[in-house]
């Protein structure tokens, strides 16, 4: 693009306060630059890959950063793709003194937790995404985050999580050298394709879980208040990652005719802002649905307690109506036991005891109470 090849032409690199190339010596090697000057570092751990290119095509795989500056100084029309992976403060402010990165997205960059956003500070891109994963063991969502830093002539990815893997990413660009001569926003947008690209499994994970949750809410299982409460927890932070690359897409694609945006480019962008807004469509669609499935569930589970408790009152009723008839029962039974308790006690002195009609009068009495009793209960409907 004009804009980005008049930047190779010098015009930008006084505004990155990019440091000048060592001096040369005759016989064609490079002299030491004057004064102590900084020890070139070995490989970090967090470097995971660094890359030149020319044309769509690798030319060199520095293994330091240093050396990538120093490629990258010798081949002023060539574009340097950094990868790293939870960075030092030291690699990040080397890099922001040779590229001009700005102070706060450098500090973004280091913290990570940020949303995701786009933010242009002068020639520079500064993107933040959040890529996604579906690990199919636990059933759940891992996230991770991604910085990138897309200048005229540099890509720089800061990943911290991990999710996204770029290598994929590189090797697509690198099958594709028309795509990728077409410079660093190439990249970009391969980028923002992939970490798209990432969400369709997640959201095929997803809509297996609800379908299981579903059958579990009908099926009583006691557990799944639990599920449907986690899956919501990562359906709002899904929805997090996806709802403001909308508007950032938007926003890109707002400055197609400023910034010269190649029109292959313009297609590419228009179709994952496309991708994005069907998978936010998508991501909405469950966090409604998950709500929906938890008011189902606490009305069964509300039917279900109402149903035992109806049960136990009636178990409750059946169990004082047994109550009820024993007790009668018992008190009928308790009348002639007394009159032939005391009249069998045999005391010489007992009143009636030698009567002629003691024992029909005994007999008489036992009849008697009973009746009454059995009527008393009868009519109170113990019996």
């Amino acid at each position: 693009m004009s804009e980005r090849e008049n930047g190779r032409n010098g015009g930008r690199r006084s505004v990155w306060r990019r440091a000048p190339a060592p001096p040369r010596s005759p016989a064609g090697g490079q002299a030491p630059a004057p004064g102590p000057g900084p020890a070139e570092p070995a490989e970090p751990a967090s470097v995971v890959r660094t890359a030149l290119y020319r044309d769509g095509v690798r030319v060199s795989s520095p293994a330091t950063l240093a050396e990538t500056y120093r490629e990258l100084r010798d081949q002023p029309s060539g574009m340097a793709w950094i990868g790293l992976a939870g960075p030092t403060a030291a690699e990040l402010h080397s890099l922001a003194v040779e590229f001009g990165l700005h102070p706060l997205a450098v500090e973004d960059a280091m913290e990570a937790h940020q949303r995701p956003k786009l933010e242009r500070y002068g020639d520079t891109l500064f993107v933040v995404l959040r890529a996604a994963r579906y690990l199919d063991a636990p059933e759940e969502v891992d996230f991770g985050e991604l910085h990138v830093f897309v200048g005229p002539d540099f890509v720089i990815t800061v990943r911290h999580g991990a999710a996204p893997d770029l290598s994929a990413v590189r090797r697509r660009m690198e099958d594709t050298p028309e795509l990728l001569r077409l410079g660093p926003e190439a990249v970009l947008y391969a980028i923002l394709d992939a970490v798209v690209d990432g969400y369709a499994p997640v959201v095929s994970g997803v809509q297996n879980d609800i379908d299981e949750i579903e059958t579990e809410v009908f099926r009583g299982d006691p557990e799944v208040s639990r599920r449907i409460y986690e899956l919501s927890r990562e359906m709002v932070e899904f929805q997090r990652a996806t709802r403001p690359l909308v508007g950032m897409l938007h926003g890109l694609m707002a400055g197609f005719a400023k910034y010269e945006t190649d029109e292959e480019l313009q297609r590419y962008l228009r179709d994952v802002a496309d991708h994005v807004t069907h998978i936010s469509e998508r991501v909405d669609g469950f966090r409604q649905a998950l709500s929906e499935i938890l008011t189902v569930n606490a009305t069964l589970v509300t039917q279900q307690q109402n149903a035992e408790m109806r049960a136990l009152a009636e178990a409750g009723f059946e169990q004082n109506e047994e109550i009820k008839k024993i007790s009668s029962w018992a008190a009928i039974l308790f009348a002639p036991t007394l009159v032939g308790t005391i009249y069998g006690m045999n005391f010489d002195h007992m009143p009636e005891l030698h009567w002629g009609f003691g024992y029909p009068f005994a007999i008489g009495l036992m009849g008697v109470v009973c009746t009454t009793l059995y009527l008393v209960f009868k009519r109170r409907d113990w019996l």
